[in-house]
C-alpha cells in the first residue's frame, strides 16, 4: 500500500502537509519519516473506529428513544386516501383508513388516460409534433420512453385489454352509488376513454396529436374527479384529527409529531400535510410535520417512521449541546441541510437553489366543483 507521500510525491506531500495541519514542511517531514504502509493503516484504522463507536452510541440512543416518542401519528399514502396510526405513550392506539370510499373511486376513473398513455407510450413516435407546449417534451426523454419501431402494432392487444376493463367500469357505474356529479364525470371520462381504443385498433393507428385531443376533451371530468378526491380527504382527515385530539387531551395534542411517509413523486406539498398541519400546534407545526419521502412505500410504514423521528427528535437535542456557539450550524443539523452544505458553496462559489413552492387552490380548499360548482355532499 502507499502511503500519502508516495502518493502525492514528495513536492505535494509536502504542500499538503502544510495546508492540512499548519506544520512547517521540515516539521511535517520528521513526523512522517520512518512509517510504514502498515503503521498508516493502524493509524487510519483507529482513526475511523472514533467514528464506529459513535454510530454505536448512536443507535443505541435511537433505539431507546423510540420507545419514548409521543403522541405521533404515522400516515403512509396509499390508494384509498392514506393509512393513519395514533402512537401515544409508546402504545399504538388506532390505525384508521378514515378517506371515504369515493376518493379511491374518483381517482382510478381519472386515471384512464394515464392507463391509455401506458399502453402506447412505448410505440410513439420519437419526434416531437407540432402541438400545444411541444417545447415541454424533452425529445431525449421521449426517446427513451419509445421502445418499438415503427409499425409496431403490439399495443393492439393490451390497448383492447384495458378497453373491456374500461367497459366493464361504465356498465356497472350506475349501482356504485356515487354523487351524481361525480357519476357523470366518470361516465364521460370512460366513454371518451373506450371511444379513443376503438378509433386508434380500427385505424390500427394512434399518435400524440389524437391522444392529446383525447385528453383535452376529458380534462374538465378529470378536475371534476379531482375536486371530489380533495374533498373526500379533507373530510376524513379532518374528522379524525378532531377525534384523536379529543381522545389525547388538548396538552398531548399541543406537542403531537406527524410523520407522512410517501414516494418522491408526491412528497412536495403532500395532500396528506396539506390537510393535517391545518389541525396542529401551528406554533410548532414547522417543525413537528415531518415529510419523509421514500423510493417505494416500505413494508413497516411504523418502523421507517419511528426511526426517522427518533434520529430528527435526538438531533434537535444534540444540535444545541454540540454547536452550541454556531446556531447557523445548529440549525443544520436540526433541518435537512447536510452540515457541509454551507461550507461546499462557499468554497465553490455557489448558492443554495431556491425551492419549489404551489399556492393550494382555492377550489380544493372549499370543496366546490370547479365545473358544476357543487360539492361533494350526496
Amino acid at each position: 500500500m502507499a502511503t500519502r507521500r508516495g502518493f502525492l510525491g514528495t513536492a505535494s506531500a509536502v504542500g499538503a502537509a502544510t495546508l492540512f495541519t499548519g506544520q512547517s514542511a521540515s516539521t511535517a517531514s520528521a513526523a512522517t519519516a520512518g512509517t510504514t504502509a502498515t503503521d498508516e493503516k493502524a493509524a487510519r484504522d483507529a482513526i475511523r473506529a472514533v467514528n464506529a463507536k459513535m454510530r454505536a452510541n448512536y443507535a443505541t440512543l435511537k433505539s431507546e428513544l423510540k420507545t419514548q416518542l409521543s403522541p405521533v401519528v404515522v400516515v403512509s399514502n396509499n390508494a384509498v386516501g392514506g393509512r393513519f396510526t395514533l402512537i401515544n405513550g409508546g402504545i399504538q392506539v388506532e390505525t384508521v383508513d378514515p378517506v371515504p370510499a369515493y376518493f379511491e373511486l374518483a381517482k382510478s376513473i381519472a386515471h384512464v388516460p394515464l392507463g391509455i398513455y401506458s399502453v402506447i407510450a412505448a410505440y410513439l413516435s420519437e419526434q416531437v409534433p407540432n402541438i400545444p407546449n411541444a417545447d415541454r417534451i424533452d425529445p431525449h426523454d421521449l426517446a427513451m420512453v419509445v421502445t418499438k419501431a415503427p409499425g409496431d402494432i403490439g399495443w393492439i392487444t393490451p390497448l383492447n385489454d384495458f378497453r373491456t376493463t374500461l367497459q366493464a367500469a361504465r356498465t356497472k357505474l350506475p349501482t356504485a352509488n356515487l354523487p351524481l356529479d361525480l357519476e357523470s364525470s366518470c361516465d364521460k371520462i370512460l366513454g371518451e376513454g373506450v371511444k379513443f381504443i376503438d378509433a386508434s385498433v380500427a385505424a390500427k393507428s394512434f399518435d400524440m396529436v389524437s391522444f392529446n385531443q383525447f385528453a383535452a376533451t376529458v380534462y374538465p371530468s378529470i378536475r371534476v374527479n379531482m375536486t371530489f378526491a380533495a374533498t373526500a380527504q379533507i373530510t376524513g382527515i379532518e374528522g379524525l384529527m378532531k377525534r384523536w385530539r379529543t381522545l389525547i387531551g388538548e396538552k398531548a395534542w399541543s406537542d403531537l409529531y406527524v410523520t407522512v411517509l410517501s414516494i418522491w413523486t408526491t412528497a412536495e406539498l403532500n395532500q396528506a400535510s396539506i390537510i393535517i398541519r391545518r389541525t396542529m400546534n401551528q406554533a410548532k407545526v414547522d417543525t413537528h410535520l415531518i415529510d419523509l419521502p421514500t423510493v417505494e412505500t416500505p413494508s413497516d410504514s411504523i418502523a421507517v417512521a419511528l426511526d426517522n423521528l427518533a434520529r430528527i427528535v435526538q438531533d434537535n437535542v444534540a444540535a444545541e449541546m454540540v454547536f452550541n456557539t454556531d446556531l447557523k450550524v445548529a440549525d443544520a443539523l436540526k433541518g435537512k441541510e447536510d452540515l457541509l452544505s454551507d461550507e461546499i458553496l462557499q468554497q465553490i462559489g455557489g448558492t443554495a437553489p431556491t425551492a419549489r413552492t404551489a399556492a393550494f387552490g382555492a377550489a380544493a380548499a372549499t370543496g366546490a366543483c370547479p365545473i358544476t360548482g357543487h360539492t361533494a355532499a350526496v
